[in-house]
């Protein structure tokens, strides 16, 4: 086995006493293949960990509380489909997730997953420009190329999420009981990234460390497949906090060519609301003069105002036409701008060019940040 995969993190000691938490059954599905095949598996108690050589902290797995309510198609009623405008096409879900759920999984991402806020240089008119994300971000997942998956015969292992159907991401965790075992070593079976078809270690296809989807947010992936119920498939999970109104991201399109044609992207919201909005391209996907003037038409943005546990799921021509942002809300400086909202999307990732570009822009090369509840804020952690 390689030094890599033996790395050892040490745990992160909980100031919080866990309770104990039934375990239940649930479905496991694909992460990217084209297939429907389900299998019946149990999540993990409130007080299991996952770990990885990748992570920078074991990740907490979710309660049964959270995970049974996820995977029983949690969605209070169905999406509303909308196609009203040119190259337009969404599914809004008012709420994907009901209240208490929506309250609950905020809570548990922003208290458990490890965030980022990235500095990059570009150039820009021959001048090298410093840009700092305004958010934090964290992200999971590798592209269709590459898998993580689990050597045989392995052992210590309490509890594992298995997608047997996966091409992107066959065996997403190794999870340990912290309180019996507090300094143990992750296991020998911890999942390794390999070729998807040849199923050979790649060790040198990426200059970045992808990292699995650990089961908090793998189980939330699986929600979103189910709900849409096209076939659609993900394997990557971008989980986006904006702290206040000043958090914001600029108008934009996922229309990467890593992304393959005509990606579909979902969004979710938790937390405070914020407005998401969306404008045509000037002149996107125009062929005719009708198609023109309904463009002209539609130059004012488009606004959603995203509540918590809302989803927007945009399809078909939407990124190739469309351009998406959050801005920035003065307003939310008071309780609502405290709460701080988290925007999780899926995406499917085709090249290894998305996997270096996720992980570039949204883990990068600084320090973690974690949240601190005796300080409400993200800080920065060397642990």
């Amino acid at each position: 086995m390689s030094k890599r995969i033996s790395t050892f993190f040490q745990p992160l000691p909980s100031k919080k006493k866990l309770k104990p938490d039934a375990t239940t059954t649930a479905e496991s599905s694909s992460s990217s293949s084209s297939s429907s095949t389900t299998t019946t598996t149990v999540p993990p108690k409130s007080s299991t960990y996952t770990h990885h050589p990748s992570y920078p902290i074991p990740i907490r797995d979710p309660p049964s509380t959270i995970a049974t309510s996820l995977l029983s198609n949690p969605a209070p009623r169905a999406p509303k489909s909308i196609t009203n405008h040119p190259h337009l096409d969404l599914l809004y879900f008012q709420p994907f997730l009901p209240a208490p759920l929506a309250r609950d999984l905020f809570e548990f991402l922003r208290n458990e997953l490890p965030f980022y806020r990235v500095r990059y240089n570009i150039r820009r008119g021959g001048t090298e420009t410093s840009i700092n994300t305004p958010r934090y971000t964290t992200v999971f997942g590798v592209d269709d190329t590459s898998t993580f998956t689990t050597a045989k015969n392995s052992e210590s292992v309490s509890t594992n999420f298995k997608n047997p159907d996966t091409k992107a991401q066959e065996d997403t965790t190794t999870s340990h009981n912290l309180l019996d075992s507090p300094q143990q070593l992750p296991p020998a079976n911890s999942p390794i990234l390999v070729d998807s078809k040849t199923r050979t270690e790649t060790k040198s296809r990426y200059r970045c460390r992808p990292r699995p989807i650990p089961p908090c947010l793998d189980i939330l992936r699986q929600a979103v497949e189910k709900a849409t119920d096209d076939g659609t498939r993900y394997n990557f999970v971008l989980v986006n906090y904006y702290a206040t109104g000043d958090d914001s991201i600029s108008y934009h399109s996922d229309d990467e060519r890593f992304l393959g044609q005509n990606p579909t992207i979902a969004s979710l919201s938790l937390g405070a609301g914020r407005d998401f909005l969306l404008k045509h391209k000037p002149g996107g996907g125009s062929t005719t003069d009708a198609d023109r003037a309904i463009a002209n038409a539609a130059a004012k943005p488009l606004k959603f105002p995203l509540k918590s546990g809302d989803m927007l799921i945009m399809r078909s021509e939407t990124q190739a036409n469309w351009l998406h942002s959050v801005p920035k809300r003065k307003g939310l400086q008071g309780s609502a701008g405290a709460l701080g909202r988290i925007n999780i999307t899926f995406r499917r990732a085709v090249v290894p060019g998305g996997t270096e570009n996720y992980y570039r822009y949204n883990v990068g090369d600084g320090v973690v940040y974690r949240w601190k509840d005796e300080e409400g804020k993200m800080v920065a952690t060397t642990e």
